[in-house]
């Protein structure tokens, strides 16, 4: 009886080392997995930081370049444009329709290059263009001789900061392709406001733009600055003549 107890304490003190170690295993292998977790969220942290500084790096040399390189060029267009506006106009005429207009888009060139020189040495992006510059746009459409009309349907309301700058972009690069590649044409830009859909629309009538559209650097930046706000561009011939361009950017209800 005595050999029997002896036994089933063996096996009880057995049992109870057995339930403490594995408890301790238990603990240490939880305190390993949480310690594994941590370090694997500090290195995503340290990889997404050396990431934004790459790219801060980036856009600063970016800002650099285009400064260098384009605004000193653009400010010497602006000042001879000007220069030969105030001597026409000195010696008794009236300065041309395409020098005036040369004056004006060298300024908004300065202007807008200026915005992505900001925009591109800060983090956010909350200055810059929006739809209010849209008809802007179509003055200096119409003063360099395309004749251009502007629609607005629906109520019109504030817009997140990237959408506003996105119609904006696609309008302007629109206006810019129907005076390079349309010919005579008359151009029509309509923006709706949906309840949870901005639409652009910009149509023209030219012979010249039947073709289907070449992949430039535009078109890539329009579609590109659409996609990456959930919203659908569609640039293509007309179904009689012309060419179209279609942006649908979804806007909160």
């Amino acid at each position: 009886m005595r050999t029997d107890r002896g036994w089933r304490r063996f096996y009880g003190i057995g049992w109870l080392v057995s339930g403490v170690v594995g408890v301790l295993s238990f603990v240490q292998w939880h305190v390993y997995v949480r310690e594994v977790e941590r370090r694997l969220e500090e290195a995503e942290r340290t990889r997404d930081e050396v990431a934004r500084r790459h790219a801060v790096e980036e856009r600063l040399r970016i800002a650099r370049e285009l400064h260098d390189s384009l605004t000193h060029s653009i400010s010497v267009i602006k000042v001879q444009a000007g220069v030969a506006t105030h001597l026409a106009r000195k010696s008794g005429q009236e300065p041309s329709e395409a020098l005036l207009a040369i004056e004006e888009a060298s300024s908004d060139a300065v202007r807008e290059l200026r915005s992505t020189l900001e925009v591109l040495r800060r983090e956010d992006d909350a200055n810059g263009n929006g739809l209010d510059r849209v008809p802007a746009l179509v003055e200096r459409a119409q003063s360099s001789g395309l004749r251009t009309t502007l629609s607005v349907r629906g109520q019109a309301r504030p817009l997140p900061v990237d959408v506003d700058q996105a119609a904006y972009r696609v309008v302007q690069e629109a206006l810019t392709n129907v005076t390079r590649h349309a010919g005579d044409a008359t151009a029509s830009v309509q923006i709706t406001y949906g309840s949870d859909c901005l639409t652009v629309l910009v149509e023209d009538d030219g012979a010249g733009s039947r073709q289907p559209p070449v992949p430039g650097y535009g078109l890539i930046g329009m579609r590109e600055r659409v996609t990456a706000l959930g919203g659908t561009l569609t640039a293509a011939p007309g179904a009689i003549r012309g060419f179209a361009v279609l942006a649908e950017l979804p806007v909160a209800g």
